[in-house]
């Protein structure tokens, strides 16, 4: 599996561009701001991107939404709950390094338990409500997309329409901390961590 992560935008929001070797088809997990540097990673590893996936909603991961999926033709997947936070027009976009653009209807509505595949690579869709209703996070073979769930010694923010923190303590516990030690968590802001390390040191569990 090709794993390129790239900090974009004034939130520096993690974008990671998610590879299968073989067939040199790609995802492309949570497009948050500058298209160009996202596609031009695309292309510099060869790679042709058949599915955008969010993690969440949030205009810090969706506002180059629009013009990847202009330029590749991708489909794009959220969880169903979060479906509706796609729908309106987003005035903040320009200003966030991303499109004013009307942001595109999802294509695919995911649910716990689905999975996301491109070649040989598959990526199961774990439901992680918390930060918002419609949360995932995205296991592949020892590694996760964490979003905004989980971060490296911190936890997503459970303060805005749709947060609960005990939504996400119970999603953390139940769907990330049951994985084996040695996976490697690449998160929403910030460096990658593993489950081992948040296991033991991060303050919030």
């Amino acid at each position: 599996m090709i794993v390129k992560g790239l900090e974009l935008g004034p939130f520096a929001s993690n974008c990671y561009i998610v590879g299968d070797e073989l067939s040199h088809e790609g995802i492309v997990i949570d497009p948050g701001a500058e298209a160009n540097r996202i596609l031009a990673a695309a292309d510099d590893l060869g790679l042709d991107i058949k599915i955008i996936v969010l993690t969440h909603g949030h205009i810090d991961h969706v506002g180059a939404l629009s013009e990847v999926k202009s330029a590749t033709g991708a489909e794009v997947a959220i969880h169903a709950d979060d479906a509706r936070s796609l729908q309106a027009r987003n005035p903040f976009g320009a200003m966030l390094g991303g499109s004013s653009q009307k942001t595109p209807s999802p294509d695919r509505l995911l649910k716990g338990g689905d999975t996301i595949t491109v070649g040989n690579t598959s990526l199961l869709v774990l439901h992680t409500p918390g930060h918002t209703l419609g949360g995932i996070c995205l296991l592949g073979e020892g590694v996760v997309f964490s979003g905004d769930t989980l971060f490296n010694f911190g936890i997503g923010r459970t303060d805005m329409p749709g947060g609960s923190y005990n939504q996400l303590m119970d999603s953390i516990h139940t769907k990330l901390m049951v994985l084996p030690d040695d996976t490697i968590v690449y998160p929403g802001h910030g460096p990658e961590t593993t489950i081992a390390k948040e296991r033991q040191w991060n303050p919030w569990l």
